[in-house]
């Protein structure tokens, strides 16, 4: 590490935080004008507002436009040393352009690495905390921890081969009643179970049933036997009869990952979903270090409309990169396409834009 490497990454660091402190304030404000009014009807102190709501609304929206605050701060910082002739100063010395280019890159991998590691763990727990303030105060469509105290006739898939159906499952006590599974061999029903109610025993995290009558089918042999209490271990918890919509944001990446398992093993139709959160957690970490780059590419040329021009470009790039995740996230949800290829998507577009533009930037 030279004294060129500590000047570049000293300005790469503080105009970052400038910018992530300007645009999440900016952010704040835009979100309280909308919720105003919804902020009056809860009748809430205003330090329990900013401890329950934007605690999790600042983490939540900064880990969605980091690469951005990023991309914009390096464009910024670096086309003020371009003006001042200060790039081709360093470079007129002998020093090469990918020389110049190394403290960004190191800059890069260390904000990469510090949002890869608040996706996997930071941001879950925001989120949880922004979605139980939102639906309990602001949004009166949300169907997940209180708006829907309950669901009726709700059916799903074990495995491959069993389902599972309940009649009605109270979400807040977890006890539900109507609960059956069936499993089928050659589309020949060969189990079946059924319960008047079913409660989640928090003592031994398995499922409780009451009142239990079970079939075992063989053909045209049949066994039933009756059991006044049942323990369970089947592959759903209360938190999966919760129809929220939010799960995948609010869950840690380790149970993301199991949880995804288990709705492959359902055959799912959320599934996609699932893996473009999962994909998309770890796909933003390196747009950081392409975006960087590609900001102080086209910002290192000195030109008449300096940092101004050079900012209006940043802005272009930032809306393209961001119509691209969104087309491409859109196509994973609603369609077939791969949700791993959709993630990354922008990443492998970007890196042939920095690679181009490397190429022909003056040396």
């Amino acid at each position: 590490m030279k004294i060129l490497d500590w000047y570049i990454l000293k300005k790469y660091f503080v105009t970052f935080l400038f910018f992530l402190l300007a645009l999440s304030a900016i952010a704040v404000i835009i979100d309280i004008s909308e919720k105003t009014t919804d902020f009056s009807k809860a009748k809430l102190p205003a330090i329990k507002i900013i401890t329950d709501y934007y605690f999790g609304f600042i983490p939540r929206i900064d880990a969605m436009l980091f690469p951005l605050f990023v991309f914009l701060s390096v464009i910024f910082f670096t086309s003020v040393m371009a003006g001042r002739s200060e790039i081709i100063a360093i470079l007129g010395n002998g020093i090469s352009f990918p020389r110049f280019l190394r403290p960004y890159f190191i800059g890069g991998i260390i904000l990469s690495a510090f949002l890869w590691w608040c996706n996997q763990s930071i941001l879950p727990k925001a989120n949880a905390k922004w979605a139980y303030f939102s639906a309990k105060y602001i949004d009166d469509s949300y169907s997940g921890i209180n708006n829907k105290a309950f669901i009726n006739n709700y059916y799903f898939r074990l495995d491959s081969f069993s389902y599972a159906g309940i009649r009605y499952y109270d979400t807040v006590n977890r006890i539900g009643n109507g609960f059956f599974v069936q499993t089928f061999r050659n589309n020949q029903l060969v189990y079946n179970l059924r319960s008047q109610t079913i409660t989640w025993d928090t003592a031994t995290n398995k499922w409780r049933l009451n009142e239990v009558m079970v079939r075992n089918i063989n053909g045209i042999h049949e066994e039933l036997k009756q059991h006044p209490v049942m323990q369970m271990q089947y592959n759903f918890k209360p938190r999966d009869l919760q129809r929220d919509e939010y799960m995948k944001d609010k869950l840690p990446t380790n149970e993301l990952n199991e949880f995804i398992k288990l709705e492959k093993l359902r055959g799912s139709e959320i599934v996609n979903i699932l893996m473009l959160e999962k994909s998309t957690r770890d796909a933003g970490p390196p747009s950081v270090l392409i975006l960087t780059l590609i900001g102080a590419i086209v910002a290192s040329r000195k030109i008449r409309g300096g940092s101004g021009f050079h900012l209006f470009v940043g802005i272009v790039i930032s809306i393209l990169y961001i119509l691209v995740g969104r087309f491409s996230s859109v196509f994973a949800m609603k369609g077939n396409f791969n949700p791993v290829l959709a993630a990354w998507i922008p990443n492998l577009v970007f890196s042939i834009l920095a690679y181009y533009l490397y190429r022909r930037a003056p040396k």
